[in-house]
């Protein structure tokens, strides 16, 4: 069965085709700068990859229509028609409460998506434009919808809810939901298997760490607790997100600078993090490394402040499940970074888990275990891959 998917951000299309009896990817890319100038690129496995080629995309309708045109142009394509599309499954962020697992969409999914947008404001909405775009260009075929919330939605009441006014929880729904879900259920799967632990009474840590990053405690195959919340802002220090932070101190700056709510958020969420500590130095972390070993305090102040919250989060997890068996690195950082897996293993050593220190070397997309034989339990890196989980859940829900 083949599956496409796609991820539609505000100004970018991601997708990919796969293969889900053998989880061959046959053809992936991107659509970036849609309404401005449009880049469009696209590797088919095994041929010629189209990279950057400029089209007219004016709006996402434009530039699925692209997609499908390549996939299956007589020359470049890897299909013949959009009949060997058996299926459409859509990233989408925000589920809320109503979506606890991934759903056939139809025009009441649809508003219900819509919703939620007030809790994702940059995403829900992009979200529904591509559903929207491939329902139109594909009327007879299926498209599913994979929430990031959804495998959070485990989470015990006591883990979920704020300590503030329960009213507004009532009324508004305000509680903590978590990101990344496909990922952490994706990962943490692929982790009991590497580990030879049965799912069903595992304890496991999943560090998500990306420009956006979290934490999540995975016990007995299921989601108990996360560190972001009603939004993605809460939890870690992030490439450019504060992370945790007092709502007092938020209110100081805000009163101080005479900043209104808009910039108070614009500033937490995209000059905050790393590259706020920084002094925009940087929210890459390859840079920060380079600029700390020549001699720059505030980039190794900001490689602190998320290795030390990062560290904090997984101690926590490690005690709310009383215990771990298995922790896993995953996403851009998580993969390719053996300094901050450095520093996290090491905190751990009062534990029995010791670091691997060439096997810490790996990079790029490598599935390797970092820490010693003789380590108390294993710490591992764990590539993710969000598209192929999605294109899993599609096949399964139209099987």
């Amino acid at each position: 069965m083949n599956v496409l998917v796609i991820n539609c951000g505000s100004s970018s299309l991601k997708y990919q085709l796969i293969d889900t009896d053998t989880e061959k990817v046959l053809a992936k890319g991107i659509c970036e700068r849609i309404g401005l100038d449009g880049l469009f690129t696209y590797k088919p496995t095994g041929g010629i990859p189209f990279t950057k080629i400029e089209y007219d995309m004016p709006t996402h309708t434009e530039a699925a229509k692209h997609v499908i045109d390549t996939l299956t142009d007589p020359e470049a394509g890897v299909i013949s028609s959009l009949d060997e599309i058996a299926a459409v499954g859509h990233r989408i962020v925000h589920g809320g409460e109503r979506f606890a697992e991934s759903v056939i969409i139809d025009e009441e999914v649809i508003k219900e998506v819509e919703e939620c947008s007030a809790l994702a404001p940059l995403h829900n909405p992009a979200n529904i434009i591509g559903i929207r775009t491939c329902m139109k260009l594909m009327p007879d075929t299926p498209q599913i919808g994979v929430f990031d919330t959804a495998f959070h939605q485990t989470m015990p009441d006591y883990a979920y809810t704020y300590a503030i006014p329960y009213e507004y929880y009532e009324k508004y729904k305000v509680r903590r939901y978590g990101f990344h879900g496909t990922s952490h259920s994706f990962v943490s799967k692929r982790l009991a298997e590497v580990c030879d632990i049965d799912l069903d009474t595992s304890k496991l840590i999943v560090c998500h760490l990306g420009g956006g990053a979290s934490v999540s405690a995975v016990y007995r195959g299921k989601s108990i607790d996360t560190s972001m919340g009603l939004t993605p802002l809460e939890g870690l220090a992030m490439g450019t997100r504060s992370g945790d932070i007092d709502v007092g101190a938020v209110d100081y700056i805000a009163k101080q600078e005479g900043m209104s709510m808009e910039e108070i958020m614009n500033m937490l969420n995209k000059k905050s993090g790393v590259l706020g500590v920084s002094k925009e130095l940087s929210s890459d972390f390859r840079d920060l490394w380079n600029a700390r070993a020549e001699g720059n305090d505030l980039a190794g102040l900001a490689l602190d402040v998320f290795c030390y919250r990062l560290v904090k989060y997984v101690g926590a997890y490690i005690a709310v499940m009383n215990g771990v068996d298995a922790i896993a690195f995953t996403a851009g950082i998580g993969e390719n970074d053996e300094g901050v897996r450095e520093r996290v293993v090491h905190k751990l050593n009062y534990l029995g888990v010791f670091l691997d220190g060439e096997a810490n070397q790996a990079r790029y997309g490598k599935e390797v275990c970092i820490s010693t034989p003789e380590s108390k339990f294993p710490v591992w890196v764990i590539p993710t891959d969000e598209e192929l989980a999605i294109a899993r859940e599609t096949a399964a829900l139209v099987k």
